[in-house]
């Protein structure tokens, strides 16, 4: 059985292992000694894979040939099914995707976006909230959401508008009085999604409205890629009926310089496998003549679960569930091509319409600087880019994101066959990322998710960012009665915060501990390299204490838990990747430190809910410190409520008390 199909929590293997054959979770961050060392791909000795390194070597070139299905997938040699009556949204002058691809910028234009500064401009939507358009190019437009949305207006491609009311029922059945084919949210999305603006949604949750989300973005990416796709095919047929020579005529620019069109970045294979599950339905619909789908058993072998692979029978939340759903690998990729009534999975990257990747996936094929095997050139004209589930890969490895984000929409370094009389002039003029619409789904507001958005979205039709304020704060959540005392520590700049907090902690709160009676403190720290810092600091300090990382096996995570319930052990330090990956409820704390404020906001409500594990009647003598400082603005409103937290970031005094779970 392929080690891929088991459905596998996340596993914590022994932390001196560099392997990278491991679980994903340390493949995607390897502890700093380890750090310079290259991430490669597992060997494929069944040569299965449609996913090594792209037409670098004779090998790779023979895995990414499929003979059969060549000349059937590929756009330059077929023509535009009359029956498929592909064109006719496409002469329509309103139609949104042949309004963005024709709109023709001028070099000033794009001189000045350099040094413009953004125009904003804040709307309030029924469902959605508070919406801030922004955009660097000299007209800003906005607008509100209509009413009644007739699918007819939306300009669906052939077959979406029948499929999509079926594929959809799941999410609008449930709500009689409205006869919309989407939901109220998904209404909204998609009026933004089909304005080809830049999207930001940080209220995406794997519980409450991920699946629905899903939805309306894979009728999004399907719509935009069998409109290219019928542009092209229909020019190739006018191409031979007017038997014009190559390059007589501009009319038939209409691709980019290599095929990729959408690319989706999703954490685990599951989401992988929903997303093509979606596209089948979506052109498939209650049809009776079902579409042509290649290699459709092996993907379903590779990127599925194996039903008898249950979990522990252990209690966890249910976000935790609904996240680690399914098949969990997270290191894939794959392509896939559509053509009118057919898909095919594992098409070779530059005969693709759509990859479905994840970052680590992204990462070893892209590869870094001086490295001989890499390859970005089909990142060069991706017209639609969407990161779901982002927050997720801020517990797996960031930097993967911002190596994706840094490589996309460049020129490619080779021609891969392109015909450049076809290739529109944007293209040719390096200015695909003015073009390319980007679709930002995640849990939360973060700071490194933000910066994302803002620096990296840089489409000529602007950006449309959610921006709702937390009123209550995920402190109501508490349930335990304790004293919760913020400390507020000063930084000059966010540089120098990393260290202002380590100094504030070892002067100011460490030394209140140090006290053999304030036994069974739990030390709480969300990032991986202050946990390293606090651990040598102790060692060196020769502090009674015990850690868990995400990087600790399992023995060693049941001695540390074990001493630090019997206080053989004073201080255990927590890092918060291993609670993303195993919620595990520690027993025996009394006293906890947050060293940093929680990048979920739930942590803050389940870390301090632990203390009733095990209560022995010493419930007055609980304690809980939590350090910030100014540039934790997000996290603080997310914990204690926007209005609380202005008032604790404005205040001149630097400590404040709340108490919960008061009778």
């Amino acid at each position: 059985m392929s080690p891929w199909r088991k459905r596998q929590r996340p596993s914590l293997p022994k932390c001196g292992r560099v392997s990278v054959f491991r679980h994903p979770l340390c493949r995607d961050r390897l502890p700093p000694e380890h750090s310079a060392l290259p991430v490669l791909s597992p060997p494929d000795p069944e040569g299965k894979g449609g996913d090594g390194p792209l037409g670098t070597s004779q090998e790779s070139s023979e895995e990414f040939t499929d003979a059969k299905h060549e000349s059937l997938f590929s756009l330059e040699t077929n023509f535009l099914e009359e029956e498929s009556g592909g064109m006719c949204s496409l002469n329509a002058s309103q139609d949104p995707f042949l309004q963005h691809v024709n709109k023709e910028l001028k070099e000033k234009e794009i001189q000045a976006v350099a040094t413009n500064s953004k125009t904003t401009h804040q709307l309030k939507w029924p469902i959605l909230g508070q919406l801030v358009f922004s955009s660097k190019f000299q007209k800003l437009e906005t607008f509100k959401p209509s009413k009644d949305i007739d699918l007819k207006s939306l300009h669906l491609q052939k077959p979406l508008e029948s499929t999509w009311t079926k594929t959809n029922s799941q999410f609008v059945s449930g709500s009689p009085k409205s006869s919309s084919p989407f939901t109220p949210l998904q209404k909204e999305l998609f009026l933004i999604m089909n304005s080809y603006r830049d999207l930001f949604y940080p209220e995406r949750t794997a519980l409450k409205n991920g699946e629905e989300i899903r939805h309306v973005y894979c009728l999004h990416v399907i719509n935009h890629v069998l409109k290219a796709n019928a542009q092209v095919l229909g020019n190739n047929s006018r191409r031979r009926s007017q038997k014009l020579g190559v390059g007589d005529d501009d009319d038939f620019r209409d691709q980019g310089l290599t095929r990729p069109k959408v690319l989706i970045v999703v954490p685990f294979r599951e989401a992988a496998l929903r997303v093509v599950q979606l596209f089948i339905s979506l052109l498939e619909g209650d049809s009776k003549k079902k579409i042509i789908v290649s290699n459709k058993k092996r993907f379903k072998g590779e990127y599925g679960s194996d039903p008898e692979e249950r979990p522990p029978n252990l209690k966890r939340p249910e976000d935790y569930e609904a996240v680690f759903v399914g098949n969990i690998d997270d290191h894939f990729r794959i392509g896939v091509a559509i053509l009118q009534r057919s898909i095919r999975l594992y098409a070779p990257f530059y005969s693709s319409d759509i990859l479905i990747a994840s970052p680590l996936g992204l990462r070893t094929i892209i590869g870094g600087e001086g490295e001989k095997k890499r390859d970005f050139d089909f990142l060069s004209s991706i017209e639609l880019l969407i990161i779901d589930q982002a927050d997720i890969y801020l517990m797996q490895n960031w930097e993967h994101v911002l190596h994706l984000m840094n490589h996309m929409n460049l020129l490619p370094l080779d021609s891969h066959g392109v015909d450049f009389s076809r290739v529109r002039m944007w293209s040719l003029n390096n200015w695909s990322k003015y073009y390319r619409q980007t679709l930002l789904f995640g849990a939360l507001q973060d700071a490194q998710i933000n910066s994302v958005f803002n620096k990296y979205c840089v489409n000529l039709q602007g950006q449309v960012a959610v921006r709702n304020v937390p009123m209550t704060g995920s402190i109501s959540h508490v349930l335990v009665q304790l004293p919760h005392v913020f400390q507020r520590m000063e930084a000059e700049n966010l540089a120098s915060v990393i260290d202002d907090r380590f100094n504030f902690f070892v002067n100011k709160i460490l030394s209140q501990y140090r006290d053999a009676v304030m036994s069974h403190t739990l030390i709480y720290v969300p990032s991986y390299f202050d946990f390293v810092r606090l651990r040598n600091y102790f060692k060196k300090e020769e502090l009674n204490f015990t850690h868990i990382c995400e990087y600790t096996p399992k023995s060693g995570v049941s001695r540390a838990r074990h001493f630090f319930l019997q206080g053989e052990k004073q201080f255990l330090l927590l890092t918060e990747r291993f609670h993303f990956y195993k919620r595990y409820t520690i027993k025996g704390i009394r006293n906890l430190i947050f060293y940093e404020l929680p990048t979920y906001p739930h942590f803050y409500s389940e870390v301090c809910n632990m203390l009733r594990a095990t209560s022995r009647g010493e419930e007055a003598t609980w304690t809980c410190t939590v350090l910030y400082s100014k540039y934790d603005a997000q996290r603080l409103a997310a914990v204690v409520g926007v209005e609380r937290a202005a008032q604790m970031l404005q205040s001149h005094k630097n400590v404040h008390l709340f108490i919960t779970g008061e009778r």
